[in-house]
Protein backbone atom coordinates (compact mmCIF):
# COMPACT_ATOMS: atom_id res chain seq x y z
CA UNK A 1 0.00 0.00 0.00
CA UNK A 2 2.88 2.32 0.72
CA UNK A 3 4.24 1.63 -2.74
CA UNK A 4 0.96 2.70 -4.32
CA UNK A 5 1.01 5.99 -2.34
CA UNK A 6 4.59 6.75 -3.32
CA UNK A 7 3.97 5.94 -6.98
CA UNK A 8 0.85 8.13 -7.10
CA UNK A 9 2.76 10.88 -5.35
CA UNK A 10 5.60 10.55 -7.89
CA UNK A 11 3.10 10.84 -10.72
CA UNK A 12 1.52 13.82 -9.02
CA UNK A 13 4.92 15.51 -8.58
CA UNK A 14 5.88 14.88 -12.21
CA UNK A 15 2.52 16.26 -13.34
CA UNK A 16 3.11 19.32 -11.18
CA UNK A 17 6.60 19.80 -12.59
CA UNK A 18 5.15 19.71 -16.08
CA UNK A 19 2.63 22.39 -15.11
CA UNK A 20 5.32 24.48 -13.50
CA UNK A 21 7.56 24.27 -16.57
CA UNK A 22 4.75 25.42 -18.80
CA UNK A 23 3.82 28.43 -16.62
CA UNK A 24 5.06 32.01 -16.99
CA UNK A 25 8.03 33.71 -15.33
CA UNK A 26 6.69 32.55 -12.00
CA UNK A 27 7.66 29.00 -13.04
CA UNK A 28 11.33 29.96 -13.12
CA UNK A 29 11.09 31.26 -9.58
CA UNK A 30 9.32 28.10 -8.43
CA UNK A 31 11.83 25.86 -10.18
CA UNK A 32 14.80 27.58 -8.56
CA UNK A 33 13.06 27.41 -5.23
CA UNK A 34 12.26 23.71 -5.54
CA UNK A 35 15.84 22.87 -6.58
CA UNK A 36 17.29 24.69 -3.58
CA UNK A 37 15.17 22.92 -0.97
CA UNK A 38 14.84 19.13 -1.08
CA UNK A 39 11.49 18.53 0.50
CA UNK A 40 8.23 17.21 -0.72
CA UNK A 41 5.67 19.89 -1.51
CA UNK A 42 2.31 19.47 0.14
CA UNK A 43 -0.52 18.33 -2.12
CA UNK A 44 -2.52 21.42 -1.19
CA UNK A 45 0.16 23.74 -2.57
CA UNK A 46 -0.27 22.21 -6.02
CA UNK A 47 -3.85 23.49 -6.15
CA UNK A 48 -2.91 27.10 -5.39
CA UNK A 49 -2.69 29.08 -8.63
CA UNK A 50 0.44 31.17 -9.18
CA UNK A 51 0.01 34.92 -8.68
CA UNK A 52 -0.47 37.00 -11.81
CA UNK A 53 2.00 39.70 -10.73
CA UNK A 54 5.68 40.04 -9.98
CA UNK A 55 7.23 41.70 -6.95
CA UNK A 56 9.69 43.62 -9.09
CA UNK A 57 7.08 45.20 -11.38
CA UNK A 58 7.51 48.99 -11.20
CA UNK A 59 4.18 49.76 -12.88
CA UNK A 60 2.22 48.54 -9.89
CA UNK A 61 1.26 50.91 -7.11
CA UNK A 62 2.73 49.61 -3.91
CA UNK A 63 0.46 49.70 -0.87
CA UNK A 64 1.38 52.07 1.92
CA UNK A 65 0.56 51.68 5.55
CA UNK A 66 -2.35 53.93 6.45
CA UNK A 67 -1.91 56.56 9.12
CA UNK A 68 -4.04 56.00 12.18
CA UNK A 69 -6.18 59.16 12.47
CA UNK A 70 -6.44 58.77 16.24
CA UNK A 71 -2.67 58.69 16.69
CA UNK A 72 -2.20 61.50 14.19
CA UNK A 73 -4.55 63.87 16.01
CA UNK A 74 -3.01 66.69 18.02
CA UNK A 75 -5.03 65.95 21.15
CA UNK A 76 -3.87 62.34 21.16
CA UNK A 77 -0.25 63.43 20.74
CA UNK A 78 -0.58 65.90 23.63
CA UNK A 79 -2.14 63.24 25.82
CA UNK A 80 0.63 60.82 24.94
CA UNK A 81 3.27 63.47 25.70
CA UNK A 82 1.61 64.19 29.05
CA UNK A 83 1.54 60.49 29.93
CA UNK A 84 5.21 60.11 29.05
CA UNK A 85 6.23 63.08 31.16
CA UNK A 86 4.18 61.86 34.13
CA UNK A 87 5.73 58.40 33.86
CA UNK A 88 9.21 59.95 33.87
CA UNK A 89 8.35 61.85 37.03
CA UNK A 90 7.22 58.60 38.62
CA UNK A 91 3.54 59.38 38.94
CA UNK A 92 1.04 56.67 38.24
CA UNK A 93 -1.91 58.90 37.40
CA UNK A 94 -1.81 61.93 35.14
CA UNK A 95 -4.05 64.18 37.19
CA UNK A 96 -6.83 63.70 39.68
CA UNK A 97 -9.08 66.19 37.89
CA UNK A 98 -11.25 64.95 35.07
CA UNK A 99 -10.62 66.25 31.58
CA UNK A 100 -13.80 68.33 31.48
CA UNK A 101 -12.84 70.19 34.64
CA UNK A 102 -9.33 70.87 33.30
CA UNK A 103 -10.76 72.25 30.06
CA UNK A 104 -13.21 74.48 31.93
CA UNK A 105 -10.43 75.84 34.13
CA UNK A 106 -8.22 76.57 31.14
CA UNK A 107 -11.09 78.38 29.40
CA UNK A 108 -11.78 80.47 32.51
CA UNK A 109 -8.09 81.32 32.75
CA UNK A 110 -7.98 82.35 29.08
CA UNK A 111 -11.13 84.43 29.50
CA UNK A 112 -9.67 86.26 32.53
CA UNK A 113 -6.47 87.00 30.62
CA UNK A 114 -8.45 88.38 27.66
CA UNK A 115 -10.60 90.50 29.98
CA UNK A 116 -7.53 91.98 31.71
CA UNK A 117 -5.95 92.80 28.36
CA UNK A 118 -9.11 94.58 27.25
CA UNK A 119 -9.20 96.59 30.48
CA UNK A 120 -5.56 97.61 30.04
CA UNK A 121 -6.19 98.64 26.44
CA UNK A 122 -9.21 100.68 27.55
CA UNK A 123 -7.04 102.47 30.11
CA UNK A 124 -4.32 103.12 27.56
CA UNK A 125 -6.69 104.53 24.96
CA UNK A 126 -6.95 108.26 25.61
CA UNK A 127 -9.02 110.72 23.65
CA UNK A 128 -7.19 113.62 21.92
CA UNK A 129 -8.69 116.11 24.39
CA UNK A 130 -7.39 114.12 27.35
CA UNK A 131 -3.96 113.87 25.71
CA UNK A 132 -3.78 117.66 25.24
CA UNK A 133 -4.88 118.25 28.83
CA UNK A 134 -2.18 115.88 30.06
CA UNK A 135 0.47 117.74 28.02
CA UNK A 136 -0.57 121.09 29.46
CA UNK A 137 -0.66 119.68 32.96
CA UNK A 138 2.87 118.26 32.65
CA UNK A 139 4.15 121.57 31.25
CA UNK A 140 2.61 123.45 34.18
CA UNK A 141 4.18 121.04 36.64
CA UNK A 142 7.59 121.45 35.02
CA UNK A 143 7.31 125.25 35.11
CA UNK A 144 6.32 125.21 38.78
CA UNK A 145 9.23 122.90 39.57
CA UNK A 146 11.67 125.25 37.80
CA UNK A 147 10.32 128.24 39.70
CA UNK A 148 10.68 126.40 43.01
CA UNK A 149 14.24 125.41 42.09
CA UNK A 150 15.04 129.01 41.23
CA UNK A 151 13.65 130.23 44.54
CA UNK A 152 15.53 127.61 46.55
CA UNK A 153 18.82 128.13 44.72
CA UNK A 154 21.54 130.07 46.58
CA UNK A 155 22.35 133.67 45.67
CA UNK A 156 25.70 132.97 43.97
CA UNK A 157 24.07 130.55 41.47
CA UNK A 158 21.52 133.19 40.49
CA UNK A 159 24.25 135.78 39.98
CA UNK A 160 26.30 133.34 37.94
CA UNK A 161 23.31 132.61 35.66
CA UNK A 162 22.75 136.33 35.19
CA UNK A 163 26.41 136.76 34.27
CA UNK A 164 26.17 133.98 31.71
CA UNK A 165 23.13 135.60 30.13
CA UNK A 166 24.83 138.96 29.92
CA UNK A 167 27.97 137.40 28.50
CA UNK A 168 25.96 135.78 25.73
CA UNK A 169 24.30 139.07 24.92
CA UNK A 170 27.60 140.88 24.81
CA UNK A 171 29.10 138.31 22.41
CA UNK A 172 26.08 138.64 20.15
CA UNK A 173 26.40 142.43 20.22
CA UNK A 174 30.09 142.16 19.28
CA UNK A 175 29.25 140.04 16.26
CA UNK A 176 26.66 142.51 15.03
Amino acid sequence: MDQWRTSSFAQHVTGREAMVKSASAYADLQQCHSEGVHRRPSPVSSYVPPPDYLDEDEDLIKPKKLVNPVKASRSHQELHRELLSSCRRGGTSVETKPELQRVLESRKRDQLIRQRKQEEEARKKISPLEAELLKRHTKLLEMEKQQEDNLKAPEFIKVRENLRRTSFHSEEEKEV
